[in-house]
């Protein structure tokens, strides 16, 4: 029976809580990479570091330089003295206010103030949309440093017994200044600064654009009907030394390689305002899903992504439905690790 591609229940597969990495490979490009060739939908069982021989002069990858924030801040309320978690997402209006998700949220009126430290307090404020609040800090208190100072990497949920370094969840090419995602670009996390120069050598440069990983990286689709499901505005800009660098690639005729599903938004994003890749910044809701067409990437490295996910989703309108369906379930026999701390994928 032909399954209904606009049901969310279509993209679900059974997967073992024992292929799911709680550790990443060591070293960074020794991790297993799964090559699909869409046009035939055969695969090869690789090492990621053997993307060299799938890759050719004259490509373009594209990564996302952005940078994971020590989000996750604890805390005690002043009044009271319960635990206060906050993940904070990004800057608000004022300088001294920040938008976050703030646990216990019904139990932390406005005005709660909760204190990270002895003289350090910050104040909860009011409630936005989606379960979100703002968080003022105090006057002459600058927020980036307090949580450096206070805060720590938000690992995904679904890593609950690792070992590795906060660095580890950083790819090797994230940039300071722009340190401003809660989830990393698993995709690049494979990546090393050796192998990144032997594909240089060998006539595969690379460019980087920025999408901030934002809040809807853990949403789950919920709705039953995947039209229904509303994606989170998620900040991306693309440079003009990056924005020229792809249309020239385009031109003579080589492909360009998204690394990961970021990048694809990114790229696809802009592609669709404007009709074209141009330098600038824009937000974007962009929605990947089967019968999607592509306009700029040729080729995409990819993790293994969540059953029912909107990033499966877009891998499956990529790669075809079938074909990565099927492509899931030969990877779960073959026992590779899945999702952030997992092995890779290249469709080509």
């Amino acid at each position: 029976m032909e399954r209904d591609l606009t049901k969310t229940a279509a993209y679900d597969y059974d997967l073992p809580k024992e292929l799911i990495a709680q550790d990443p490979a060591e070293p960074r490009d020794s991790s297993r990479l799964l090559v699909v060739h869409r046009k035939d939908g055969l695969t090869e069982d690789r090492i990621f570091r053997d993307i060299t021989e799938y890759l050719r002069p004259g490509d373009l990858l594209v990564m996302n330089d952005t940078r994971v924030l020590p989000a996750r801040v604890e805390g005690v309320k002043i009044n009271g003295g319960a635990k206060v978690e906050i993940f904070f997402l990004n800057p608000g209006a004022r300088r001294d206010e920040w938008t976050a998700l703030v646990r216990p949220g019904r139990k932390l009126p406005e005005g709660t103030k909760v204190a990270l430290d002895a003289g350090v307090e910050i104040t909860v404020g009011a409630r936005l949309e989606d379960g979100l609040r703002t968080v003022a800090f105090a006057d002459g208190d600058d927020p980036f440093t307090l949580i450096h100072r206070y805060g720590q990497t938000p690992l995904p949920h679904y890593i609950t017994d690792t070992h590795a370094e906060p660095e580890r969840y950083q790819t090797v090419y994230a940039k300071r200044e722009k340190e401003n995602s809660v989830a990393a670009p698993t995709a690049g996390l494979h990546f090393t600064p050796g192998l990144l120069r032997k594909l240089t050598d060998m006539g595969v440069p690379h460019a980087f654009v920025t999408l901030q990983v934002g809040l809807g990286t853990f949403r789950p689709v919920k709705a039953e009907n995947i039209a229904e499901h509303v994606m989170h505005t998620e900040f991306c800009e693309i440079p003009p030394d990056a924005a020229a660098a792809i249309n020239e690639t385009k031109e003579k005729g080589g492909r360009v390689v998204a690394v990961g599903t970021t990048v694809v938004r990114t790229l696809e994003s802009f592609a669709r305002e404007y009709g074209r890749i141009v330098p600038g910044a824009l937000s974007t809701r962009l929605f990947i899903s089967p019968g999607y067409r592509f306009r700029v990437i040729d080729a995409l490295i990819t993790n293994f992504h969540l059953p029912m996910s909107t990033l499966l989703m877009l891998v499956s309108a990529f790669g075809g439905y079938e074909t990565m369906m099927r492509v899931y379930n030969e990877a779960v026999e073959k026992r590779y690790r899945f999702f952030s701390f997992g092995d890779s994928m290249f469709i080509e």
